[in-house]
């Protein structure tokens, strides 16, 4: 009922809606509406009450509430439910613990992190209020062996929103970071589970750094912020809306085709390893190449310096450049 009241405000926006109307609309008393938006207001709504006009609601700060998530994304599937903490030890660790309960398009989004975690059990800082920690539950019908693909449609929907809102030379590093200047400013990491011929989950954990405006001396180096990069804040609503809709196109497309053709298009277009001297480090061995494709499976393409040519695995390998990290 609270969404249904706050989606009334939505409408109504600036504008003042009385509580006879809102009572009216929605099929409760106006003592039930007057509770509802004493809630709200607790969750961190800002909603004016004025006697004899009833109540409007003003722009609300920079918080990733779920109510007003929910109705930003209108129809879009992925985010039709957000489950939100105030402060979690990592979405997708909880995603996967209540996956059982958790129905397929849904998101957990925190504000904060206490353990947020990257790829090979690395963590991933994740102070409150200054990122996007969000994980994406799927249960596509579709082969296991296609579920690797889904962390190259997060990243060009991720890549895609960046460069968009705002104005950011954001590029993918195959196959699951995205990029500004040569630092790190986004991690995925994509979680699945299944038996031989079905996928039962896949978790695709995203983690951008927002608004941060420093990082701890040891990622320091290597890490950067949208906020560091451009000089502005970044509303942060707005950007994950913009990545949620973004991954709903991309993955439809896919989910409906079994085709990567669209996803390719954006993650060659914007890679920051084609074309480039790389080091490609699996376990203790490594080797010295040249990127120079990425193909129709989503592997990358590697000449390596005997003139031989190898297929990479997304979740396999380490790339980087020959000079730090790319």
């Amino acid at each position: 009922m609270r969404n249904k009241i706050l989606g009334e405000l939505y409408k109504n926006k600036e504008n003042y809606i009385s509580g006879e109307m809102l009572a009216k609309n929605l099929g409760i008393s106006r003592t039930a509406v007057w509770k509802h938006i004493n809630i709200l207001k607790k969750e961190g709504y800002i909603i004016e009450t004025t006697p004899g006009k009833g109540y409007r609601l003003l722009e609300t700060e920079d918080k990733l509430l779920p109510g007003e998530i929910e109705i930003l994304l209108g129809d879009n599937t992925i985010g039709k439910q957000v489950v939100y903490f105030e402060s979690i030890n990592s979405t997708n660790s909880y995603a996967k613990k209540e996956i059982g309960q958790l129905e397929d398009g849904t998101i957990v989004l925190a504000e904060k992190q206490t353990l947020g975690r990257g790829r090979r059990g690395k963590g991933w800082v994740s102070p409150k209020g200054t990122g996007i920690w969000v994980s994406l539950i799927l249960k596509p019908d579709i082969p296991p062996r296609e579920g690797i693909k889904m962390t190259q449609i997060a990243a060009a929907a991720v890549c895609e929103s960046i460069r968009k809102l705002t104005g950011l030379n954001a590029l993918i590093k195959w196959p699951n970071d995205i990029i500004i200047n040569g630092k790190k400013v986004c991690g995925i990491l994509t979680e699945m589970a299944g038996e031989l011929n079905e996928i039962s989950y896949i978790i695709i954990g995203i983690g951008i750094n927002v608004n941060m405006d420093n990082f701890p001396d040891e990622i320091k180096e290597k890490a950067t912020s949208l906020f560091i990069e451009s000089g502005n804040k970044i509303d942060r609503r707005y950007l994950l809306i913009d990545i949620l809709r973004n991954f709903e196109t991309l993955y439809n497309d896919y989910i409906e085709n079994l085709n990567l053709g669209r996803v390719l298009s954006i993650v060659k277009n914007y890679s920051a390893v084609l074309g480039k001297n790389i080091r490609v480090i699996q376990g203790k061995t490594e080797k010295k190449g040249k990127a120079i494709d990425i193909n129709d499976e989503g592997l990358l393409l590697v000449e390596l310096e005997d003139g031989s040519s190898e297929s990479v695995m997304s979740g396999e390998v380490s790339i980087r450049g020959e000079e730090g990290y790319i």
